[in-house]
């Protein structure tokens, strides 16, 4: 393909700018540190390119051709521009981003209502979340952490443990205050809808049936159930007051401290599955990215 732009070099360019200016081939040396010859054959070198000639060289004096006159205009003014956008970029600060990848629900539940602690110390950050149930190859896909739920064998020691959990039963308050639908005993959740989570990787926990073989109650039919395929979408029908969900503590805090949801029977099964977090190799040179672990784990020891 043919070039786009046929440019002069930037040498000659530079070397004319400053001889134009002063009207002097040995001034124009001084000031770019060259020698008044090397400063010569630079312009002539420059009018050879354009085929012009740019000065007329008088008896000890320089005076501008009009191609040199409408040359200089061009070149100062494209100078300018270039010295202008050089200075900005290097004094301009390094963007500061923390892109980190996780599950819808760590990330709704537990990860967003808290970011307002990060970044209000940290305003320069600028945090990336991606809430997705896939596994990212961290470096390929230029993330730097993820959250990941995962046994202690699968985070391989490579990752920083948060915190565990563990699963138990929760409604909204309106739903166990119902009088004609007791929630006093497990044995009463034959009465309510049962909210179930699809079976994705890591989600077996959140399997009722699991949970009532725990409390030996494999037999027992619900009025009801509805399937969710996002742990945050099942929550929130919880809250609604559409039904029991499974919750998981410590996700669930907040929303307990808040009393929009409660646990009608504190009768909760231990996950061996625990909440790790996880650097991708070129986040570990990153401050603002050690500084986002940190607080994580600081926030995930008050959980």
């Amino acid at each position: 393909m043919p070039r786009r732009y046929r440019l002069p070099p930037l040498d000659p360019l530079e070397a004319f700018e400053a001889a134009a200016r002063h009207l002097s081939f040995t001034k124009a040396a001084d000031e770019l540190a060259l020698t008044q010859s090397a400063v010569s054959r630079q312009v002539a070198a420059l009018e050879a390119h354009l085929g012009v000639p740019l000065f007329q060289r008088l008896h000890r004096a320089l005076r501008l051709s009009e191609a040199g006159l409408q040359l200089q205009r061009t070149v100062v003014d494209v100078l300018q521009q270039l010295h202008q956008t050089s200075a900005a970029l290097r004094t301009a600060p390094r963007q500061k981003t923390v892109v980190v990848t996780t599950t819808a629900g760590f990330a709704g539940l537990w990860l967003i209502p808290r970011l307002a602690g990060f970044t209000a110390t940290r305003p320069e950050v600028d945090v990336r979340i991606s809430a997705t149930p896939a596994v990212v190859h961290l470096e390929r896909e230029g993330v730097d952490v993820a959250v990941r739920y995962s046994t202690e064998e699968g985070a391989a020691g490579e990752g920083r443990r948060l915190f565990g959990d563990a699963a138990l039963p929760v409604c909204s308050p309106r739903l166990r205050r119902d009088p004609a639908r007791p929630l006093k005993r497990p044995e009463d959740l034959r009465h309510h809808c049962l909210l179930h989570m699809d079976g994705l990787p890591g989600t077996q926990l959140l399997e009722w049936p699991l949970w009532l073989r725990a409390m030996k109650l494999e037999g027992l039919q619900p009025a009801s159930v509805l399937h969710f395929s996002s742990y945050d979408q099942m929550i929130q029908a919880a809250v609604a007051g559409q039904g029991v969900a499974l919750g998981r503590l410590p996700l669930l805090n907040d929303l307990i401290a808040q009393r929009k949801l409660v646990a009608p029977f504190d009768l909760r099964v231990a996950s061996p599955r625990s909440y790790y977090v996880f650097e991708s190799p070129a986040a570990r040179a990153k401050p603002e990215v050690q500084e986002f672990i940190a607080w994580l784990q600081a926030e995930a020891a008050r959980a």
